[in-house]
């Protein structure tokens, strides 16, 4: 791969950037306009899946972090590819990580680190659709022709009521991610910002507090919901928009699902584990999402937003190009909060009896390049060190989903460069979600042009998560 050029890389579109060319950003759906969607797509799109009662956390990294100071250290490579951070020990025999990943190395025994899973497309929204659907594309809008695994599972799993969302993420799209030909329907139940933020609410549930005294007036019921579309007949009958307002009403007035979402139910001493923080907050929102039900949420940790750093040394996601940021004073403000996050998380997932039910996945959309370039960076003007994409390696963590643990699968070659041994591809990955969540990966669902699509085209489970 040829070095960056000294200009800025924005790396995946920024939000701003995201609501100007018309896309659905942070906020997403509205709850009435999400069920409504749904009741439009065809039954026969689904199939029920084979054990509904496990769930999936997807921690995504966008922008693609480094492997070489996470998950792949080499410290016996040059040092312009190792790097200046050390590996340290774990309390998993073999598995060494980085030295400002210490809480990881404390419950290493209740994570496995795939190192040999690789692709062969550099650039952030084909690679994103490459690892979130395991199809190839040569478009660079950050939309994906392909439904991603998100909305497949929200799709084959959309028969499920159980009181709270089915799927629910942070952002209304991963970067190259989307719904494609499933619709809108197929898309999550958005929880932006913070959710640990003092005085925060859920939109769209936010009214479920006093809508109980009002169950007898319906006009103003309906008045209440997000821009409700009392006009449409969805089927040609009242029965249809009965239907929907009922869906409707069952998320509004739930227990469940309010409680849910209020982290305040939460101990001092749980909070402060993952870290007050918007990437610790989200964490623990996903675990009490799975634990409450939610088949499959997404939770991006993307900007930091710490206070009191140096703003033209760091970046707004994972995409740390010397010409960003500088890596290792990135890295330095990035990885503690990102230690006590996922840490915490895993704690959690076998603390309280999860690991059998909820499976996490945390990555990116490829690794970073093992030779380090230094280069001016754009904003601080300054010799700098970063990394650029690299699809050729790269680190997965996976824990729980009831798999061995305390395990390194595959490896990459002496300068991390290349995938060497048990080499895998993001669709083994895929399929073995898919197997753990009992969907059949050979379900087919018709494209726009009409032709039957199977939901993974080649892959197979990663044997050693079995």
């Amino acid at each position: 791969m040829k070095p960056s050029q000294s200009i800025f890389c924005p790396g995946p579109m920024s939000r701003r950037s995201f609501l100007e060319a018309g896309y659905l950003a942070l906020g997403g759906l509205g709850l009435s306009d999400l069920l409504l969607k749904r009741a439009m797509a065809k039954a026969t799109n689904t199939q029920p899946a084979g054990n509904d009662d496990t769930a999936v956390i997807f921690i995504w990294l966008l922008g693609g972090p480094s492997h070489m100071e996470t998950y792949d250290m080499k410290p016996d490579a040059p040092s312009d590819y190792r790097g200046q951070l050390n590996p340290i020990a774990t309390s998993a025999p073999g598995i060494n990580i980085c030295e400002l990943l210490p809480k990881h190395a404390k419950v290493a025994d209740r994570f496995s680190i795939i190192r040999s899973i690789s692709h062969e497309d550099s650039q952030h929204a084909r690679g994103s659709v490459r690892f979130l659907s395991g199809r190839k594309t040569q478009s660079v809008s950050p939309i994906s022709e392909f439904p991603t695994v998100g909305p497949i599972v929200s799709r084959m799993r959309e028969h499920r009521r159980v009181g709270v969302p089915n799927y629910v993420a942070s952002s209304a799209r991963a970067y190259g991610g989307g719904s494609a030909y499933l619709g809108e329907s197929a898309m999550p139940f958005v929880v932006g910002g913070n959710p640990g933020a003092p005085g925060y609410t859920v939109p769209n549930l936010s009214l479920a507090n006093g809508l109980k005294e009002r169950l007898d007036d319906r006009v103003h019921l309906l008045k209440s919901f997000d821009h409700f579309r009392r006009d449409v007949d969805l089927k040609g009958s009242m029965e249809s928009m009965d239907e929907i307002n009922q869906q409707a009403l069952s998320l509004l007035t739930s227990d469940k699902a309010r409680e849910a979402f209020d982290l305040s139910r939460e101990s001092d001493a749980t909070r402060d584990r993952y870290g007050r923080h918007k990437w610790g907050q989200r964490a623990l929102l996903a675990r009490r999402l799975v634990e409450a039900g939610s088949s499959f949420v997404t939770m991006y940790m993307n900007n930091p937003d710490v206070p009191g750093t140096q703003k033209n040394r760091i970046h707004g996601n994972w995409d740390i190009h010397a010409i960003n940021g500088d890596l290792y004073y990135d890295l330095g403000v990035r990885l503690p909060h990102f230690d006590s996050a996922v840490s915490a998380l895993i704690e959690d997932i076998y603390d309280r009896g999860l690991d059998k039910k909820v499976m996490l996945i945390v990555s990116g959309e490829f690794g970073r390049t093992p030779r380090i370039t230094v280069q001016p960076g754009t904003r601080s003007k300054v010799m700098q060190p970063g990394r650029d994409h690299w699809p050729g390696a790269m680190s997965v963590l996976v824990s729980g989903g009831g798999a061995p643990m305390g395990q390194v699968i595959g490896s990459t070659t002496a300068k991390g460069e290349y995938a060497k041994d048990n080499k895998l591809d993001p669709n083994d990955l895929l399929s073995t979600i898919y197997r753990f969540l009992g969907i059949d990966q050979h379900h087919e669902f018709l494209d726009r042009s009409g032709r039957p699509m199977p939901i993974l085209p080649h892959g197979t489970p990663i044997r050693e998560l079995s």
